[in-house]
């Protein structure tokens, strides 16, 4: 475990920093309340509208959400929706067996696909000032999409890591059930996401600002808006499914590393042993700079509204939660780090071979390696092992 202080430390500092850094960006006020920025009601006759202070004007005017923004979307949306699409390519038509670790990261990368598809609209939506012009539904879809997308990926890396020690615990156990279990697992996560949205879809996001002439989405909600209804909404989010699949995914983690420290008599201990090391960082790193800020920031918030009605630090919610998105353009990375097959399957499929093609190499390469035995066993033996 010693060469894991470094990199820990590393990753463990540059979380801290990111926290640091957007928790100083609206120390200056303590005007902004509510989950978003809040809107005061204006008596304007020709349609509902809402004055904000000059604070939160500043904040939807200035380069933090009208430049920063919109160029972090951009480079995931540039690197995301093509790498998790070729991801789910690989996954769909290179993999020829279904492991329980292939259908979790195949349902990650899923839901990474249908969540870059609405970056256009969130980039336009910031380029623009922060002016939303697509309407109200369109904005819901949007705004479901977007914390849905941050809880699915919290839960499938939750079902890969258990998954991980599981294979690690029980090296004889691979059955076809499992892969059903996991099937069934993947199906009950999209619809506890689903039906976790449902309060979002229900509440307008859209406030038309009249001191800013601009229509925002989720940025600006009156104060009517900021229940205990909806402090109960997310305050049950950040804690069942962030605090306890992180909780589940630490355990599964210290698990895995008891059980591969008492492995002795496995002769692919090290590789194994490396492997696990590469998922546990790879997470860990993921957890700190995507997730954690984030859900801490949302806890912090909605506490404050809570004990005083007053919160400060919508802001810096706003700017971790948009740096939170760089997991959807990071998940394919993770796929090709923990898993041979998936470099091996990308790999064929960049180099344009048919996977007849890639079988007939494998063959070869088996006869090869054990000469005495017949190529279909070999080849058999080849393709059933599994590297998850």
């Amino acid at each position: 475990m010693g060469r894991l202080h470094q990199p820990w430390l590393r990753v463990l500092v540059l979380g801290g920093a990111l926290a640091v850094v957007c928790a100083t960006v609206t120390n200056q006020s303590n005007s902004s309340k509510g989950r978003s920025f809040i809107g005061h009601k204006t008596n304007s006759t020709d349609k509902e509208a809402y004055n904000i202070d000059d604070f939160a004007a500043k904040i939807l005017t200035g380069k933090l959400t009208t430049v920063f923004f919109p160029v972090i979307y951009i480079i995931v949306f540039i690197v995301g929706l093509p790498s998790n699409a070729m991801a789910l390519w690989v996954f769909f038509f290179r993999t020829k067996k279904k492991h329980p670790a292939v259908i979790y990261m195949a349902n990650l990368a899923l839901a990474d696909l249908l969540f870059v598809i609405w970056f256009p609209l969130k980039i336009a939506y910031h380029i623009n000032g922060n002016n939303w012009i697509y309407g109200e539904i369109l904005c819901k879809i949007l705004v479901g999409f977007f914390y849905g997308n941050m809880y699915c990926s919290i839960l499938f890396m939750t079902c890969l890591s258990v998954q991980r020690y599981w294979v690690i615990a029980n090296p004889i156990l691979h059955s076809r059930k499992n892969s059903e279990i996991a099937v069934r697992v993947s199906a009950a996560v999209w619809v506890l996401i689903l039906l976790g949205t449902v309060p979002l879809y229900l509440v307008d996001q859209t406030v038309y600002i009249s001191n800013l002439n601009i229509t925002t989405c989720h940025d600006v909600l009156p104060q009517a808006v900021l229940a205990n209804d909806m402090f109960n909404y997310f305050l049950s989010l950040a804690i069942g499914v962030f605090l306890f699949p992180a909780v589940l995914t630490s355990v599964a983690y210290i698990l895995m590393i008891r059980t591969l420290n008492a492995s002795t008599t496995d002769v692919t201990i090290g590789k194994k042993r490396r492997r696990a090391i590469k998922l546990i960082l790879t997470v860990l790193s993921m957890y700190l700079i995507c997730f954690l800020p984030a859900n801490i920031l949302l806890v912090v918030h909605y506490a404050q509204i809570k004990s005083s009605g007053l919160s400060n630090i919508y802001a810096s919610y706003i700017t971790v939660l948009c740096l939170s998105v760089l997991n959807s353009c990071i998940d394919p990375f993770i796929y090709y780090f923990i898993s041979k097959d998936f470099r091996d399957n990308l790999k064929n499929a960049l180099l344009c071979r048919s996977v007849r093609t890639t079988k007939r190499m494998q063959v070869s390469l088996s006869s090869n390696r054990y000469p005495r035995k017949s190529p279909s066993y070999s080849s058999s033996s080849n393709t059933t092992k599994s590297t998850y």
